[in-house]
């Protein structure tokens, strides 16, 4: 087998990155998209030749009008394959505290989003999947830490 037959013949995985922007009361920012019935963290699927944190910035950017570099990883998610989906792996980055001067310039695209907002970490379990809630509630914790958690469908492995 060829080197070339051997890497086609590898899985493909999903990809996909989010950005995890607080607020000086350490409210998480939520955007709501118009496709899904559930509010999500900002970001998206990473493209064909893409790095997870060019896709966080670029999601970013298209979803609010943010040009920023995210920071840190925070977590790695590494989600089972569902009913219709593939398995997939997710990165979450620090996008750090973000200021009034910062959000009152937040442009929503209307055919991607409905709204953002702040939401407490509570008020977030309501608005996300569940999976996305655990997800969201570990990479709010690894703000605190010095290490990036490594999750299985939102659960911290390590």
């Amino acid at each position: 087998m060829s080197a070339d037959e051997y890497t086609a013949s590898l899985p493909r995985k999903r990809m996909g990155s989010g950005v995890l922007f607080r607020d000086v009361a350490s409210r998480i920012l939520l955007v709501e998209p118009v496709y899904k019935d559930y509010w999500e963290l900002p970001g998206g699927a990473v493209d064909d030749n893409e790095s997870p944190h060019d896709a966080a910035r670029r999601e970013v950017n298209e979803e609010l009008g943010l040009a920023v570099l995210p920071g840190r990883l925070l977590v790695v998610d590494w989600v089972p394959p569902r009913q219709s989906r593939t398995e997939g792996v997710m990165f979450v980055f620090d996008g750090g505290v973000l200021g009034a001067e910062v959000t009152s310039v937040l442009q929503v695209p209307q055919n991607e989003l409905h709204s953002w907002a702040w939401c407490t970490l509570d008020e977030a379990r309501q608005r996300l999947s569940p999976l996305l809630a655990r997800r969201t509630a570990a990479a709010l914790a690894a703000t605190a830490d010095t290490v990036t958690y490594y999750l299985e469908d939102g659960e911290r492995i390590c």
